[in-house]
């Protein structure tokens, strides 16, 4: 959505825009701003068309309200992000906030491999300090997976995106929540269960509980690069597997699972909810009480950049792997029937959890590359002599994404020697980008011959003519688990020959993003430059 289209943004606004959109959706863009006098701090504001927000997502003034209401009442916590201001015309809401300067943190987590014991410990740890303290305002967030999890530029963890938070405690007096809301992987079967689209019939479900089942989820995550379910109800074989073995699946990814992480999983992921683990079982059990040599008592980074040095380096693309096999050993491919309910269940979700506009994605998913483009042909040959190959490589040397593609990744020793911060070594634009030197007219069919055989929608090849420097494939497909993945890919010329592509998110999980991008690049690696080969 191009703001300019429906109607310029408010003017007389208590800041200054500082950049380009940095994020959006339907109905809603994100811009960084500073103070009008000023050039520190630069925050995020989030602009909603209310018209447009009514009418494609179901979202009252009301309830934008409330998403402001609540996330102002929660305070200030180092692991959520921060709410600043707000104000509205006819035309417009806008919401001012913290910004997030390290982008996603699944971005930066290899999927089907996940993270190590200690960093998934850090993370999580994190995560259940900004809960926890949500959960003692009275707050419930509903809405926990890793779309809304991002980090600071020193990479501490940050939750964002109140839009489905509720009040479950005021007063001393708990109510029960009937809205259902979430995303499949991620949500309490009692969310389903219990709701009001459920087959209950609405008598209720805690949010307080619902967020630890999430966590629980997200935890596994981290440690395996994997959900564990689809979604849980029957109609996942890996879910009805877990309840008809009380938990001991024989599921490869739980096998894989540090020992003693495992009773700390299956304790907050108990379908029975007067059993689940509450935050002070989760906050007293063996594995989160562990030392880390990564983690102050504070509950901050300690060592940000042996951190970022670790994860960046276990970020790799194998070519040998085949892209149209399952991600998963040991478990039965979906049926159509499951296909059909797990349909169902998200267009139960998105009745009552309309498309938001990217949710509070405050990185600069959209930049461009550090590369000055001086026009070009798209004519360019695919050879280069070894001087020119010298000198592209010297150009790339210091670029992050190259190193996935090596045989051994590694963070170039320019970026370690001047490294102060988490994002000097992990940036905070996705990892999620390749470079090729073959001709435009030659690699955008490439392209969508690989999405083409991965079941993506192609709408057409877009046309290609030698005055072109720049080509956007649109993306709007369903990843593995029946969640809608929404984005585009952009070719673009940087110098001398050389095309990035570039793939930018706009909706869906982080980490099966990566998961699609690793596979259209292994279906385009005749195309990918590569220094080491």
């Amino acid at each position: 959505m191009h703001h300019s289209q429906l109607a310029p943004l408010p003017t007389d606004l208590p800041f200054r825009i500082v950049s380009r959109t940095i994020g959006q959706g339907a109905y809603a863009c994100i811009k960084k701003a500073c103070p009008i006098r000023e050039e520190n701090p630069v925050f995020a504001v989030k602009f909603i068309h209310k018209e447009y927000a009514a009418r494609h997502g179901r979202i009252s003034p009301r309830q934008l309200q409330m998403e402001v209401t609540v996330h102002k009442h929660i305070g200030d916590h180092n692991n959520i992000i921060s709410f600043f201001h707000t104000g509205e015309d006819d035309t417009w809401r806008w919401i001012a906030m913290e910004l997030a300067e390290g982008g996603d943190l699944f971005d930066k987590i290899e999927a089907d491999e996940g993270v190590g014991e200690d960093i998934a410990h850090v993370y999580f740890s994190q995560l259940i300090s900004a809960v926890s303290y949500m959960h003692s305002r009275g707050v419930g967030h509903r809405d926990i997976k890793p779309e809304n999890i991002l980090l600071s530029d020193d990479g501490n963890l940050k939750i964002a995106d109140f839009g489905l938070a509720t009040v479950f405690e005021y007063n001393g007096k708990t109510k029960l929540c009937t809205t259902l809301c979430g995303s499949p992987p991620y949500i309490a079967p009692e969310v389903i269960s219990c709701s009001n689209k459920g087959q209950a019939k609405g008598k209720g479900y805690r949010a307080d509980l619902a967020d630890i089942w999430s966590c629980g989820v997200v935890l596994f995550v981290l440690l395996a690069g994997n959900t564990p379910w689809d979604s849980p109800t029957e109609n996942s074989y890996e879910f009805s597997e877990y309840v008809e073995k009380n938990a001991r699946t024989t599921d490869e990814l739980w096998k894989k699972l540090p020992p003693a992480s495992l009773s700390l999983l299956r304790g907050m992921l108990k379908i029975d909810t007067n059993s689940r683990f509450l935050m002070e079982d989760v906050r007293r059990h063996p594995w989160f009480t562990r030392p880390n040599k990564y983690l102050s008592s504070d509950g901050r980074l300690r060592d940000p950049i042996n951190l970022a040095t670790s994860m960046f380096e276990s970020l790799h693309i194998d070519f040998t792997q085949d892209p149209l096999a399952g991600s998963r050993s040991g478990t039965q491919s979906s049926s159509q029937m499951d296909i059909d309910s797990a349909n169902d269940l998200e267009a139960r979700l998105s009745s009552t959890q309309p498309e938001m506009p990217a949710g509070d994605m405050l990185m600069e998913w959209d930049a461009r590359s550090n590369f000055a483009a001086n026009g070009m042909s798209s004519t360019q040959p695919m050879a280069m002599s070894s001087t020119q190959s010298f000198l592209m490589a010297d150009r790339l040397e210091d670029e992050p994404s190259m190193s996935q593609f090596s045989q051994n990744p590694s963070v170039p020793l320019s970026r370690t020697q001047k490294a102060q911060k988490f994002r000097d070594i992990v940036p905070s634009r996705p990892m999620t980008r390749f470079f090729s030197t073959w001709a435009l007219k030659l690699l955008v069919p490439l392209i969508c011959e690989a999405l083409h055989r991965l079941g993506v929608p192609v709408p057409s090849i877009p046309n290609v003519s030698a005055e072109d420097s720049s080509v956007a494939i649109r993306v709007a497909a369903k990843d593995q688990r029946m969640c809608v993945l929404q984005g585009k890919i952009v070719v673009e010329y940087v110098s001398e020959g050389l095309f990035e592509v570039e793939f930018l998110k706009v909706k869906g999980d982080p980490l099966e993003w990566r998961r699609f991008f690793k596979k259209v690049a292994i279906f385009c690696q005749d195309a990918i430059y590569r220094p080491d080969s």
